[in-house]
């Protein structure tokens, strides 16, 4: 694999500036590389990604309207790929067969298969490949695993995840079923790769649960619109269970993103501040609150720099991130099937 001796002399590309395109190139010069391409094939973004970054203050970034064309004239070693979901497999192996680094935004993928197509190509081609899980140092869990470390609740026995609300989503890409992967692809793969830094097991099997086709009525992709909402059960090896839910007819969300359930009182994972309730003996409870701790996204870049430069370990494999792909994967396929699907390790 090609290292470097400093994080400048990265060479960095995005392609994609839509949505994430912005904090990719921001992070990766906070992270001390030297980003030299923008591609987008929509003249509007590619006006706003010079608007953001104008060549005056930023030379060395070019815009380009193809992936191709940047490969060719760039001289990118590192790639960000931050396109639809069902794009990364056959664009991030492309990228990988031309022998250059790459970061696909999350999720990595749709289904497992991609995943490990993409794992492969990876091996293949001697390259490294990350996830973008900029959310894996959120402060809502960053506290979380800080205030269970000394196990104030107990044994974890449950973890509840939820996301979502009462109202039609958005009429975009994600809202394809066939473009997007599902609901719960887009919080979905946030939420569920936080309870994984939770829970520390392997998942034994997943069941699913959809509810489809009250928004679809309304929606222009019709039968290709993504579900209602979706519900997984997740079973782990130490027999801890993980309740997901993301949903759009939920007209009275629960408060907090992640409840965990101990032996000895519960902890509520909101994006702002956590809240923990011990039983006490004589009936009472006792109740905690406090705020999180800032986010630090930037540790994903600082950590892809020093894995290109020093051979730090990657914190974020496409091993691990392959995880929250097969999770979402098999309860999309149980709730097809109507049955628990056994989760499988690469």
């Amino acid at each position: 694999m090609k290292r470097f001796k400093r994080a400048k002399d990265i060479r960095t590309a995005v392609i994609g500036f839509g949505m994430m395109g912005h904090a990719h190139v921001n992070d990766m010069l906070a992270a001390g590389m030297t980003p030299v391409a923008i591609v987008d094939a929509l003249k509007p973004a590619r006006e706003k990604a010079r608007a953001a970054f104008p060549e005056k203050d930023y030379p060395s970034i070019k815009l380009y309207s193809s992936i191709d064309a940047m490969l060719k004239k760039s001289g990118a070693d590192l790639v960000a790929l931050v396109t639809a979901h069902n794009t990364h497999r056959k664009l991030g192996v492309g990228i990988m067969n031309r022998k250059r680094h790459l970061v696909v935004d999350k999720p990595m993928a749709i289904t497992t298969e991609e995943c490990d197509a993409m794992i492969a190509s990876s091996k293949r081609n001697k390259v490294m490949l990350s996830i973008y899980h900029n959310r894996h140092w959120d402060g809502c869990v960053v506290t979380a695993l800080k205030k269970l470390r000394s196990k104030p609740i107990g044994d974890i026995a449950r973890v509840e995840a939820h996301m979502g609300g009462y109202g039609q989503p958005k009429e975009w890409w994600r809202t394809s079923k066939s473009i997007g992967g599902g609901i719960l692809y887009d919080w979905g793969a946030h939420v569920v790769e936080w309870a994984l830094q939770i829970i520390d097991s392997e998942a034994v099997e997943v069941t699913g649960f959809n509810h489809w086709g009250f928004w679809a009525k309304k929606s222009k992709y019709r039968k290709d619109a993504i579900e209602d909402e979706a519900t997984a059960i997740v079973r782990f090896k130490n027999g801890v269970l993980l309740n997901f839910r993301i949903t759009n007819i939920d007209a009275d969300p629960r408060p907090g993103t992640i409840e965990i359930f101990g032996t000895k009182g519960m902890y509520k994972m909101g994006h702002g501040d956590w809240r923990m309730i011990r039983p006490r003996n004589d009936g009472s409870q006792l109740v905690s609150t406090g705020r999180n701790q800032k986010a630090e996204w930037i540790r994903f870049y600082r950590n892809v720099a020093a894995h290109l430069t020093k051979g730090t370990d990657l914190v974020i494999t496409p091993q691990y991130a392959r995880r929250p792909i097969h999770l979402m994967h098999l309860a999309d396929r149980s709730a097809k099937q109507g049955k628990a699907l056994k989760v499988t390790y690469r």
